[in-house]
């Protein structure tokens, strides 16, 4: 255990935190969905997404077929694809295997981590490993003791644990305007507000194809802002 990935696991500690509360709510939210805890854990250990993990507990509640859930988590997920590809010119490393293992535990989280951590200092292999494993172990952990404890809270939405990740993704915009630059959060303001138009003017556009589309028209324009700039 090197310093860097001692750094890493350091700088997961606030996404720890955030997710001892929405992992905890995603593992109560699964077991209202009819879900054991050893279902729960597998699914954190294979799928970990927050956002995907929440969609097929709704799914299953509305007992959707199984094609249709495969299919609205790989879009929901497709977003990783761009990430990944942001984030891999950021990251000094040769070995497939070291991508490969980064790119399989990225998330949102570990991702606003990485590139605010990439403003300040250059990113290598094992500074990501320690923050992606630090995160993917704690995930897991928090979603088996909130279903663990699920039969307690019958009623998630009564205690209002069905917006913890929504809560989750305003805090970590909020981090990104607390960043030196904060172009990055006016990406994301530029994400939301493409993201209202599509919802709002294709109104036979699911959520999910939305927040694709949204994400490729936004990341299209800041590509062409910042060649505008440079040139």
């Amino acid at each position: 255990m090197n310093a860097s990935f001692q750094a890493g696991i350091k700088a997961c500690l606030p996404t720890v935190l955030g997710y001892l509360g929405i992992g905890f709510s995603a593992g109560i939210v699964g077991r209202a969905a009819g879900l054991s805890p050893l279902e729960i854990g597998l699914m954190s250990l294979l799928i970990y997404a927050g956002a995907a993990q929440f969609i097929i507990t709704s799914l299953l509640l509305l007992n959707s077929p199984f094609s249709a859930i495969i299919l609205t988590t790989f879009i929901v997920n497709s977003r990783h694809l761009l990430m990944s590809m942001t984030l891999a010119p950021r990251v000094k490393s040769r070995h497939h295997l070291d991508r490969f293992g980064i790119g399989a535990l990225l998330t949102d989280e570990s991702f606003a981590v990485a590139m605010n951590t990439s403003l300040k200092r250059p990113l290598d292999a094992p500074f990501m490993h320690g923050l992606n494993i630090t995160a993917y172990l704690s995930w897991i952990a928090s979603t088996v003791l909130g279903a663990l404890v699920g039969s307690w809270f019958p009623d998630p939405e009564r205690f209002g644990l069905d917006f913890a990740l929504t809560a989750m993704f305003i805090g970590l915009l909020y981090l990104q305007f607390e960043s030196e630059r904060s172009r990055i959060a006016l990406n994301g303001l530029l994400l939301v507000l493409v993201f209202l138009l599509l919802y709002i003017s294709m109104r036979y556009l699911s959520p999910e194809l939305a927040v694709l589309f949204a994400t490729m028209i936004a990341a299209s324009i800041g590509v062409v802002i910042s060649r505008w700039k440079s040139a």
